[in-house]
Formats: structure tokens, C-alpha cells, sequence
């Protein structure tokens, strides 16, 4: 289900240096294989980490590659579509949005399921998102998981357009197309002043989430809540609540 692990994540962002510093790209496309886009960070290679002496330095580590990620996507010159195949799911959903244009197939999701795992959004979803569709709607996906389907994205302007699953392949290559034939430097400049506009505090996002996201993964309510994830059962502290 193109999970992330720390490798597939480093392979990525050298792909997207890689054709950054590339004259003959004119756009690129990130999308996933098979029937998932990215489902996030890869919770069973983390369950099965071995204990490490250094558990926040591990955190940092992995806080930083995820923040890498999103702006190595972001810092690409050209433009970027990403091509949402299915679901999409917390780090799957900031690399999503980091794209200039987003299409996804009809039957795609977006989710954060950040809190059932005791940790909060990273990836710098907690301003991808609400730059888009605004704090209360960002507050149904952050806080409560509540997954939003590509219709609905489409609608409040998370993505840019929902597109059959049998039309998605071609939709997208039609308007890469359309992209390699235009004026390359007029695309670049307008996407570094939508970037700038939209997205100037990201570097802010991303360091509060790391500070955030480092005490959560070093918290016991992390490994809780993985084991309920795994097990299919509810974590420890939301039975307690009730």
C-alpha cells in the first residue's frame, strides 16, 4: 500500500533533486502504484523496530527526513502533479498537497489518522491543510481522523479535481502536456509566488510539528496506540474516557 520507510522516502527526495536540477524536465508527477497512493509511514516496520538507546534522537531523524520530503517536493521549480490513485494517508496527504496541481480518482481518500496513534499531523499538514480548506474543516481530518473523500476535496478546494479512475492516467498526462509545452520560466516564477503567498510559514509548521511529534513518538501513549492499531482494538486511553 506504498507505506514510507526511512529508505523509500530518501529514494524519493533524491528523485525530486534529481529532476529539479534537470533543464530537460518540464513537469513531474508523483503518484503511487497499485491501489493506494501512499498510506503513510510504515507503522509495522516501526512496531517492529527494535528499542533504540536514543529514542528522541530517532524521532528527530525521522521527523526530519518526513519534513525533507515535503519540501523537496515544494522546492522542485517546475511543476508538480501529484496523482492521487487511492487512498491517501498522513505523510501520503502532505506530499499530496505539496504538489501544484492535485488529481485524484474518485474513489481516492484523504485521511489523518495521526491521533489515534497518540501523535499529531506532520509533514507540514498542519498548514497544507487548512491553507486550503480552512481551520474548521482541517480540524474534522486532524482531530477527529475523519477521512474526506476526493468529491468532497474536490469541492472545498483540497485537491484540484476528482477524475474518474479509468480517466485519471490520461487526465493527468493531458495536462502535463499541457504544462511541458508552456513558457518555463513564466510556470516557474508563478509557482514560487503561489508558493510564497500561500505557504510562507511552513518552515514555522514544520518546526512546531517536529517539536510536537518527537514528544509524542518518545511517549508511552504511542506505543499504546500503535499496539491497539495493529491488534484492531481501541487504545488504552480512549477506553478509559468512557
Amino acid at each position: 500500500m506504498n507505506a514510507l520507510d526511512g529508505p523509500t522516502a530518501e529514494a524519493l527526495i533524491d528523485a525530486l533533486t534529481t529532476a529539479a536540477s534537470d533543464p530537460t524536465v518540464r513537469v513531474v508527477i508523483v503518484t503511487g502504484t497499485g491501489s493506494a497512493f501512499s498510506t503513510g509511514a510504515d507503522i509495522v516496520e516501526m512496531a517492529a523496530a527494535e528499542p533504540s538507546s536514543d529514542a528522541q534522537a530517532d524521532a528527530e531523524e525521522t521527523m526530519r527526513v518526513a519534513a525533507a520530503l515535503v519540501r523537496a517536493v515544494l522546492d522542485v521549480p517546475m511543476p508538480v502533479i501529484a496523482q492521487v490513485n487511492g487512498i491517501a494517508a498522513g505523510i501520503g496527504v502532505s506530499i499530496a498537497l505539496a504538489a501544484d496541481l492535485v488529481y485524484a480518482a474518485e474513489d481516492a481518500q484523504f485521511l489523518l489518522p495521526f491521533t489515534s496513534l497518540g501523535l499529531m499531523p506532520d509533514g507540514g499538514s498542519t498548514l497544507l491543510v487548512p491553507a486550503a480548506i480552512g481551520r474548521a474543516r482541517a480540524g474534522a481530518m486532524a482531530l477527529l481522523g475523519e477521512p474526506m473523500s476526493a468529491a468532497d476535496a474536490a469541492r472545498c478546494g483540497l485537491i484540484t479535481a476528482a477524475v474518474a479512475p479509468q480517466d485519471l492516467d490520461e487526465h493527468v498526462r493531458t495536462i502535463a502536456r499541457t504544462l511541458s509545452r508552456g513558457p518555463r520560466r513564466a510556470l516557474e516564477l508563478t509557482k514560487r509566488a503561489l508558493t510564497a503567498s500561500t505557504l510562507a510559514l511552513l518552515d514555522d509548521a514544520l518546526e512546531r510539528e517536529t517539536a510536537g511529534q518527537v514528544e509524542l513518538l518518545t511517549a508511552p501513549e504511542f506505543v499504546q496506540g500503535l499496539d491497539a492499531v495493529l491488534n484492531h482494538r481501541q487504545p488504552r486511553s480512549r477506553r478509559e474516557s468512557r
